[in-house]
C-alpha cells in the first residue's frame, strides 16, 4: 500500500510514468498497479521536480513601497531604500512578510530557496528573522541563507566581524559583493578573505559579484582564481556577473574557461537584470544580462534566479521560477527547442546543482517533492506558466488548484479553450 500515486504523468524527458511514495520517498518510478491510499490521476500533464530559486534577498521582500517607492528605479536608490528600511524593520515584520512569501512560494511549486540575507547592521535582526523562517518552513521548503555584507565586506567597520557573526548563529552559505567595496583592490582582497573563510569553515560560496554596466569590473576573475585556489569548485557561485555583458570579446574568450575551469557555477537574475541594468545608458540601452549560453557552452552550471519581489529594487513578482526562465529566455534569445527546454531545467534540475541539493528529483530514492503543471512539456510550461494543479513536499500534498479552463460563448467554437498546442505537446 503506498500512500500516494501519481498516475500518467509526463516527465520532463518526455516519458510518461507513474510515480509511487512512501512516506517522504519516491518509492517506484513507471507502470504502477499497486493501491495508494490516494491517487492523482495526471494524465497528459508535466510532473517536474520542484523549482528551485538559488538567489532571493526574503528579509525585504513584500516590502514594497517602504519606506517609499524606489522613484528612479535604479540598483543604488534601492540600496538606500533598504538601509533605511532594515533600520526600523522589526524581526516579527520580516518573518511575517518572508513566511507569506513562503505560502505564495509553495503554491508555486517553489521548494528550494537560497536567501542573501544583509548582515550589514550590528544588530542582525535580519539575520535572526530569516533563521526563524527557516525553522518554520523547514517541514516543506529547503531555505538556504547567505550572509550577505550588502554594504561591503570592507566598507563598514564591523562587515567583516558581523559576517563571521552570521556565519556562527548558523547561517549556511558565505557572500560577498566586491563591486562595492571602496576600490577594486578592496574588492579583489574582500574575495580572497572570503574564499579563505568558505574553505576553512567548509561552507559554499555565493558571492554578488560585479552587478554593474561597468566593463573594467572584474572581480570574477578573482572570484574563479581564490575558486580554483581552495578548490570549492560547484560549491561557489557567482550571482549577476551583469558586466561580462558590456566586455569586450577579446577579455571574455581568456574569461570563461577560467571560470569553467574554476568548477564554479552561475546564476543570473533576468528579471532584476533586466530592470536595473542600463540606467545610465541612452541609446543603444544595455541589457544587463550575464553571457548564459557562452558559459553553458563552456561547461558552466548556469541556473536563472529571481532575486526580487515587491522590494525596494523590483515592483513586481509573483514567486513564480516559470516568470524567471520567460525573461531569462526572451532577454538572452534562447529560442531553439532545446535551449527553451533548458530555461525550464535551469530553475528546476540546473538550481538545484547549485544549490546542492541532496535528494532531488524524480526516481527511485529520491525526496518526494514534485509539481503537477497543467502542461504538457517543459517549453509549453515556460510558454504558459500555467497552473500548478498539485504540489507535493516531502509526501505531502501542501497545494491543489482546479484545472481552470476558459468557457467562451462563441458561435460554432468550442465551449472551452485551453491554450495548450499539439506543437509541444
Amino acid at each position: 500500500m503506498f500512500d500516494l500515486l501519481i498516475k500518467g504523468g509526463t516527465l520532463p524527458g518526455g516519458t510518461t510514468a507513474d510515480i509511487a511514495i512512501t512516506g517522504d520517498r519516491i518509492a517506484e518510478v513507471g507502470r504502477i498497479d499497486g493501491p495508494a491510499r490516494r491517487v492523482i490521476d495526471a494524465t497528459g500533464d508535466l510532473v517536474s521536480p520542484p523549482f528551485v530559486d538559488p538567489h532571493f534577498h526574503m528579509d525585504a521582500t513584500l516590502s514594497y513601497g517602504l519606506p517609499r517607492v524606489n522613484a528612479s528605479g535604479t540598483l543604488l536608490e534601492g540600496i538606500g531604500l533598504w538601509g533605511e528600511l532594515r533600520a526600523i524593520a522589526t524581526v516579527d515584520d520580516m518573518v511575517a512578510r518572508a513566511v507569506t512569501y513562503c505560502d505564495w512560494a509553495a503554491s508555486m511549486g517553489l521548494l528550494a530557496i537560497r536567501t542573501h540575507v544583509d548582515t550589514t547592521p550590528d544588530h542582525l535582526r535580519g539575520v535572526e528573522a530569516m533563521l526563524e523562517v527557516k525553522r518554520i518552513v523547514a517541514p516543506y521548503i529547503d531555505l538556504q541563507l547567505v550572509a550577505f555584507p550588502q554594504d561591503g565586506l570592507y566598507r563598514t567597520a564591523t562587515g567583516r566581524q558581523n559576517v563571521l557573526r552570521a556565519l556562527d548563529m548558523g547561517v549556511d552559505v558565505v557572500g560577498g559583493i566586491p563591486h562595492f567595496e571602496r576600490t577594486m583592490d578592496e574588492g579583489a582582497e574582500s574575495l580572497r578573505d572570503l574564499g579563505r573563510i568558505a574553505a576553512e569553515r567548509g561552507l559554499m560560496w555565493d558571492v554578488h559579484c560585479d552587478e554593474t554596466d561597468d566593463p573594467l569590473s572584474r572581480h570574477v576573475e578573482t572570484m574563479a582564481r581564490e575558486v580554483t585556489r581552495h578548490g570549492l569548485g560547484p560549491r561557489a557561485a557567482g550571482s549577476h556577473l551583469t558586466s561580462m555583458h558590456s566586455m569586450d570579446n577579446y577579455y571574455v574568450s581568456k574569461l570563461i574557461p577560467l571560470i569553467a575551469e574554476s568548477g564554479m557555477t552561475a546564476i543570473p537574475n533576468p528579471l532584476i537584470n533586466i530592470t536595473l541594468q542600463g540606467r545610465h545608458d541612452s541609446y543603444p540601452r544595455r541589457r544587463g544580462l550575464t553571457r548564459v549560453k557562452e558559459l553553458q557552452a563552456a561547461g558552466v552550471t548556469v541556473g536563472w534566479g529571481q532575486d526580487c519581489v515587491l522590494d525596494p529594487w523590483y515592483s513586481l513578482g509573483t514567486a513564480d521560477m516559470l516568470d524567471v526562465a520567460f525573461m531569462g529566455l526572451h532577454v538572452a534569445q534562447m529560442t531553439h527547442p532545446e535551449e527553451m527546454a533548458r530555461c525550464f531545467r535551469m530553475v528546476t534540475e540546473d538550481n538545484a546543482r547549485i544549490m546542492n541539493l541532496a535528494g532531488y528529483g524524480l526516481h527511485k530514492g529520491a525526496q518526494a517533492s514534485l509539481v503537477i503543471l497543467d502542461a504538457g512539456t517543459p517549453t509549453e510550461a515556460v510558454r504558459l506558466r500555467p497552473d500548478r494543479l498539485a504540489v507535493i513536499s516531502r509526501g505531502r500534498v501542501i497545494s491543489e488548484k482546479q484545472r481552470n479552463d476558459s468557457r467562451l460563448t462563441l458561435p460554432g467554437r468550442p465551449a472551452t479553450v485551453r491554450r495548450r498546442h499539439p506543437s509541444q505537446a
